[in-house]
């Protein structure tokens, strides 16, 4: 096989990690780019509940598909796959290293590995539509954790259409979606480095308490309020927003509001270090400054480099 002589690094890690940061750093180092995959970043009309890099937090560095959106656009990773492959192919005309950083695992999957063409029922879709907005989510997170525990697993289960989207899977073919996406991943033209940060998990739940006193200290909820006529669209489906969405309802204080945001934080990134643990390549790097962190992957990536 002719070796690659260009190069994707992931940064990966759980929300509230210090990926943005580091990210930055890093592609300063570097000279490159960044790719962001965190598929709520991708919405110009959410900022403040997706922790959004501002444009000094990016120190003039590039970065594609933040703000790329309107929360009124469906953007299905499928879509990211295409579109991320030809930023890359544009990229790599000048530049042998580009970056790609999120906490999205289905995404980062989807450019680095390729997505699986799925089954698919429209009818077995819009008998799951009715059934979530007749009872709720529990019985189909129930009936997805029961026919297909794997990715249960791995899924964000507070999210229909993930949920949905599984069970819809199951149903048409009845076999379980785990079992059915490719175990061959997609060639690629370029080599592809993983990197995750690491922290102890009180230490990261500390960090994720801060930053959603932070978010609401901002102005989350004006951010919500802003945006409420779309709260059925997919990317409002979210944590930091549907709770909102309840404290708008009354059927939440604020303060309760920002307590189950950090639960459901919590959790969510409970399930993004087991999606980014299963990629057995990927070095975990303690959490440290970020231009020392920014050091010891640029030595770890030096003998895998060419130049």
């Amino acid at each position: 096989m002719q070796k690659k002589n260009k190069h994707l690094i992931v940064l990966a890690g759980a929300t509230a990690s210090g990926k943005t940061a580091l990210a930055v750093e890093l592609a300063l180092q570097l000279n490159c780019s960044v790719l962001s995959a965190d598929s709520r970043q991708f919405y110009k009309e959410l900022s403040i509940g997706t922790a959004k890099p501002s444009v000094e937090e990016m120190k003039g560095v590039r970065h594609y598909f933040i703000d790329n959106l309107s929360i009124r656009e469906e953007y299905t990773a499928g879509q990211f796959e295409t579109d991320a492959l030809r930023v890359l192919e544009d990229e790599f005309k000048e530049k042998d290293i580009a970056l790609l950083t999120g906490g999205s695992g289905l995404y980062i999957d989807a450019l680095c590995k390729g997505i699986d063409d799925l089954p698919r029922s429209t009818e077995i879709r819009q008998h799951l539509i009715r059934a979530f907005e007749k009872e709720g989510i529990h019985p189909l997170q129930e009936e997805l954790k029961a026919c297909d525990p794997e990715s249960a697993a791995i899924l964000d289960l507070q999210n229909p259409h993930r949920v949905m989207r599984a069970l819809e899977v199951f149903r048409s073919s009845g076999k379980k979606m785990s079992e059915l996406q490719s175990k061959q991943d997609k060639e690629r033209p370029f080599s592809v480095h993983y990197f995750a940060i690491h922290h102890p998990r009180e230490q990261l739940y500390d960090r994720i308490n801060q930053r959603v006193t932070e978010m609401i200290q901002n102005g989350l909820v004006d951010e919500v309020k802003s945006v409420e006529n779309f709260r059925n669209h997919q990317a409002l489906n979210t944590v930091g927003y549907k709770e909102i969405f309840d404290y708008l309802d009354g059927q939440l204080s604020l303060a309760e509001a920002a307590d189950v945001i950090r639960q459901n934080t919590r959790r969510y990134a409970k399930r993004q270090l087991t999606w980014f643990r299963r990629e057995a390549s990927t070095k975990w790097i303690d959490y440290a400054a970020p231009k020392d962190n920014a050091t010891e992957i640029i030595r770890l990536l030096s003998p895998l480099l060419d130049h």
